[in-house]
């Protein structure tokens, strides 16, 4: 009989975090793209992270960038795939939230019920499904609501007030604000609507909104924190990774940025 674990519930534990003035700080991870991941998941615990990102391997990321999209057929290589992702990640025991991150293809292969029910066991207490169309999203948000799966959506610049609205009414956990309309990746600056999304939303919910997609250096977590409750870092770490870093070298990354936050944001 597979052990269950309850996993740290997404949205009480940033909403208490945020509440009591932190930045929230969101490292991202692509799942089995290497033979020790699960050891990169406990350096960004321990170096700061409030919730961290898992991202399960997909062969055709449409909204990534070369570096995740490189990353994500790397583990796929390697033979990544959810079950076993989900049976390593139920030997992981972590202080912090996880929310996985990935393509509706491979939520509703299975059944979106047993998905849900599959990432609760594992631990798993957030969901994030970017190609998902807002309009289509009523059977998912059952299933992930069933399986007590926070269903995180996903806002970008591009959405009408409107829209803004029915996403700050319908997300759980958080809101995941696009910093601008590009797959992910490192870029030198961050973009102007970054802000301007994220204050438009804060106008819409209380929930917190973490802005992502573009945020690489501290300077940018700072800036990017300025009117979202936090920030999601993605493609640097997972650069660092594929690079060769260590889950000590990429801890002190993740420190780095948590130090930034929390010097800007006393």
């Amino acid at each position: 009989m597979t052990a269950t674990i309850a996993g740290t519930a997404l949205g009480p534990h940033l909403r208490r975090r945020r509440d009591a003035g932190r930045k929230l700080l969101a490292p991202y991870l692509t799942a089995g793209v290497c033979e020790n991941w699960t050891d990169y998941l406990r350096a960004y615990a321990d170096n700061g992270a409030d919730a961290i990102e898992i991202g399960l391997p997909f062969s055709e990321p449409v909204v990534d960038g070369p570096t995740v999209q490189e990353a994500s057929h790397q583990a796929l290589r390697r033979g990544a795939n959810v079950r076993d992702i989900l049976a390593e990640l139920r030997r992981v025991r972590l202080d912090v939230p996880l929310a996985a991150m990935t393509y509706y293809h491979l939520v509703q292969r299975d059944g979106l019920g047993p998905f849900c029910a599959n990432l609760a066991e594992a631990g798993v207490r957030g969901l994030i499904v970017p190609d998902l169309p807002l309009d289509e999203l009523g059977a998912l948000e059952h299933a992930a609501e069933a399986a007590e799966v926070d269903l995180v959506l996903v806002a970008a610049p591009s959405s009408t007030p409107a829209r803004l609205r029915d996403i700050a009414q319908r997300s759980r956990g958080f809101i995941y604000a696009v910093s601008v309309m590009a797959p992910t990746g490192v870029r030198a600056e961050l973009a102007d609507t970054a802000g301007q999304l994220a204050a438009r939303l804060k106008q819409s919910t209380d929930l917190p909104v973490v802005l992502g997609f573009g945020i690489a250096t501290p300077d940018h977590a700072v800036a990017g924190a300025r009117d979202a409750d936090g920030v999601a870092v993605g493609s640097a770490l997972m650069r660092a990774i594929l690079d060769g870093d260590t889950p000590a070298q990429v801890g002190a990354r993740v420190a780095a940025l948590r130090d930034a936050l929390d010097r800007a944001y006393p």
